[in-house]
């Protein structure tokens, strides 16, 4: 039996991967701030603590902690993302090397969103082009964090995840939403593309990075070919049986975007993502059609 953490396990991902391992007869424990179970932890992500007796001979270390970008970039809330990412990796670096044995693996988050807007050149690991704006340089610190911390016991894997398709969680969501309101048509030009991955995927790749152990660094977590977002509203107003949706125009997204508190980039960034390294090893994607994935998550 497996012994799992998962650090910042309580959102959407975290419990994706929870249900899974535990069903699997993995044994798991979640490090959070507001433990409410029996297999959660109480840490506040930046001290140590009596959490870090969980990490001994642990298999798998799992960080998820962050802030969701999914806010307006205030400077108060660009420091609570950068902190709160930051912060919780250090702390994790530092309670493993305190470790007598500690955890064989270390997955610590990442994003697709670490490369730059782009509509035609396709960003690998190897050689895609990292940008240089608030989100991006955000990733670039996260990673550094991570990588810059010497733990030579422990293998180390940056999960840059792309856009996750869940039936009870993540983007899929709020689109589905807007589709049944009728205003789920094109967004912006519909040209950026959209790197995105089914939810049993993204359990299906951490799985095979846990299993592979000659495996380290960073991994693109996404199919590999991306779609677009004219393509995926297309797709799932057909799939939930509504013909029309209308679109919205990028001046009309920034002002809407101001309302409910958010950012446009979250929509209008081209995230053009290749997962090179996992299909160069081996794994095979259960739903790399965009039509496939959202007829399993909506009809099923």
């Amino acid at each position: 039996m497996k012994n799992i953490i998962i650090a910042g396990g309580t959102g959407f991902l975290g419990q994706v991967l929870e249900n899974y391992f535990i069903e699997n007869k993995y044994h798991v424990s979640i490090l959070t701030r507001h433990p409410k179970r029996k297999n959660d932890i109480y840490w506040n992500a930046k001290d140590l603590g009596e959490w870090t007796k969980a990490l001994e001979n642990a298999d798998v270390l799992i960080n998820l902690t962050g802030k969701s970008v999914d806010c307006r970039y205030t400077e108060a809330n660009k420091k609570v993302i950068y902190d709160s990412r930051i912060d919780a990796t250090h702390i994790l670096g530092l309670a493993i090397n305190l470790c007598e044995h500690p955890p064989k693996l270390w997955m610590n988050a990442s994003t697709a969103t670490i490369y730059e807007h782009s509509l035609c050149h396709e960003n690998d690991e190897e050689t895609g082009i990292i940008g240089d704006d608030f989100s991006m340089n955000i990733a670039k610190s996260w990673e550094d964090a991570f990588y810059s911390i010497t733990n030579p016991k422990t293998r180390k894997i940056a999960l840059r995840t792309s856009i996750v398709l869940g039936k009870h969680g993540g983007a899929l969501l709020p689109l589905k939403k807007l589709i049944s309101f009728g205003i789920g048509g094109t967004q912006g030009s519909g040209k950026q593309k959209v790197s995105w991955i089914h939810e049993a995927d993204f359990i299906r790749t951490v799985e095979f990075l846990i299993d592979h152990p000659q495996l380290s660094g960073s991994f693109n977590l996404c199919v590999p070919k991306p779609t677009d977002n004219k393509t995926l509203m297309q797709t799932l107003r057909k799939t939930m049986g509504i013909p029309i949706g209308v679109s919205h125009p990028e001046w009309l997204l920034t002002f809407g975007a101001k309302l409910i508190g958010t950012e446009t980039e979250l929509i209008l960034k081209s995230r053009n993502v290749i997962p090179k390294r996992l299909m160069e090893n081996g794994f095979n994607f259960k739903y790399g059609n965009i039509q496939d994935a959202l007829v399993n998550l909506i009809k099923y």
